[in-house]
């Protein structure tokens, strides 16, 4: 809470940074139906992957993209693209603990270029605020529709992302808040 304090405050800038993994194929929402209905379904393997950094006071989004797999290459491209915004202030990048994003080549670039990163404790999606980004782009994008190829599927995600800032920019502040949902004096039994 301290850093995104400072971050409202105008004292520095603050990313909540995880990837999604879009995999090609249907992503079926609620039907009621009276009669056997035939839903068309793409199949396959691809996968389209976003590696995406979101501005907490901005709500902007940097974002690497590829088809192949994301890595430690790829969080650092990311952080160079951060970098690359001639931010003023410190920078801070809130991720979780992912092998790509904890281990010494990305935490040596981090300190090369000043950007502090703060890893967010084990099993904890509700803190990470671009996880709801994420579930906002597969319900405008992907729920309920069908793509033929995977490169419609892609243009789908991608058509998504890039109206963030215009189209969605109302959903997305009502969505995309500084509320989090935490669990206080939470008793934990063990096995």
């Amino acid at each position: 809470m301290p850093v995104l304090e400072a971050a409202q405050s105008g004292q520095g800038h603050v990313f909540f940074v995880d990837a999604a993994h879009f995999v090609f194929g249907t992503f079926v929402c609620c039907l009621w139906s009276f009669t056997r209905l035939f839903v068309r379904a793409a199949s396959g393997r691809q996968r389209f992957n976003v590696l995406g950094a979101w501005n907490a006071v901005t709500r902007e989004l940097v974002c690497v993209t590829n088809t192949t797999v994301v890595n430690t290459e790829t969080m650092c491209e990311l952080l160079q693209r951060i970098s690359g915004l001639h931010l003023t202030g410190a920078i801070t990048l809130i991720l979780d603990n992912a092998r790509y994003q904890r281990n010494a080549a990305v935490m040596a670039l981090a300190e090369e270029l000043g950007i502090t990163l703060l890893f967010l404790p084990s099993y904890s999606p509700n803190l990470n605020l671009i996880e709801r980004l994420w579930k906002f782009i597969k319900r405008r994008s992907l729920y309920g529709r069908y793509h033929p190829a995977f490169a419609d599927f892609r243009a789908a995600i991608e058509h998504t992302l890039d109206d963030i800032s215009t189209t969605h920019a109302a959903d997305i502040a009502t969505l995309m808040t500084l509320n989090f949902q935490q669990f206080d004096n939470v008793s934990l039994m063990a096995a």
